[in-house]
């Protein structure tokens, strides 16, 4: 499974994309977006997905 991103709730701060250890986010048409075959919910590196726990704005970064 991978997480989303939900569009009206992102206020495109950009902390989620660097924190990523799978490159999986990426800025497009002024929006980030997650590519669900790159995100692997962090496994492997953290215990929890590093887009929800560095979002600034609460549920944004949530499972798909």
């Amino acid at each position: 499974m991978a997480y989303k991103i939900i569009a009206s709730q992102c206020t495109v701060c950009g902390a989620c994309e660097f924190e990523c250890p799978n490159a999986a986010i990426s800025l497009k048409n002024d929006m980030y977006i997650i590519n669900p075959k790159k995100c692997t919910e962090c496994e492997g590196s953290f215990e929890t997905p590093q887009c929800a726990v560095v979002c600034p704005v609460e549920n944004t970064c949530v499972p798909a």
